[in-house]
């Protein structure tokens, strides 16, 4: 009677860490940045946010030049200009300096919203490729191989991306 309580008891212990072993060989990781990065979409989309982003550059610097002009122009001329003249002047400046900085912030959140507009699919595309993967392989868990410490489990890049066929 004891021996076949000890036999339970052992095979209990065997099915359980056998359990365990296969519930730690459905996790997996991949390193989503290195994935998307990796994408030609994500190239194009960079050169694109790039390219939008040279140009409102160019707009800002051509202001700026314009504001040192009149700068430069309105302080050599205030000797020689009312003191109501050099008070609307510097009002000028002052709405001109407003307006640039407006446009800067708006430069800056139209470049956050473009980025996000075009890597919105290819994150998603992302995702589903590492869903699919995921499934043919009966995966039940990936994680992000960016903040693991310790990655000893299936690293999921390379089949994913032949998926994508990169």
């Amino acid at each position: 009677m004891k021996h076949l309580k000890t036999l339970f008891i052992a095979t209990a212990l065997f099915i359980g860490a056998t359990s365990f072993t296969a519930a730690q060989s459905n996790i997996a990781h991949i390193d989503t940045q290195e994935l998307i990065k990796a994408m030609p979409e994500y190239k194009a989309a960079q050169a694109e946010i790039e390219k939008l982003g040279k140009t409102y550059q160019q707009t800002i610097q051509g202001s700026i030049k314009e504001l040192e002009t009149k700068l430069k122009q309105y302080d050599a001329e205030a000797p020689s200009q009312t003191q109501e003249e050099n008070q609307k002047r510097m009002q000028e400046v002052e709405g001109m300096k407003q307006s640039l900085n407006q446009y800067q912030q708006k430069a800056q959140e139209d470049l956050q919203k473009k980025e996000f507009d075009l890597l919105k699919p290819i994150t998603e595309k992302a995702k589903a490729a590492i869903e699919k993967v995921a499934a043919a392989q009966n995966i039940d868990y990936v994680l992000e191989a960016g903040g693991l410490i310790v990655a000893q489990g299936k690293d999921l890049m390379a089949d994913v991306k032949a998926e994508l066929g990169l």
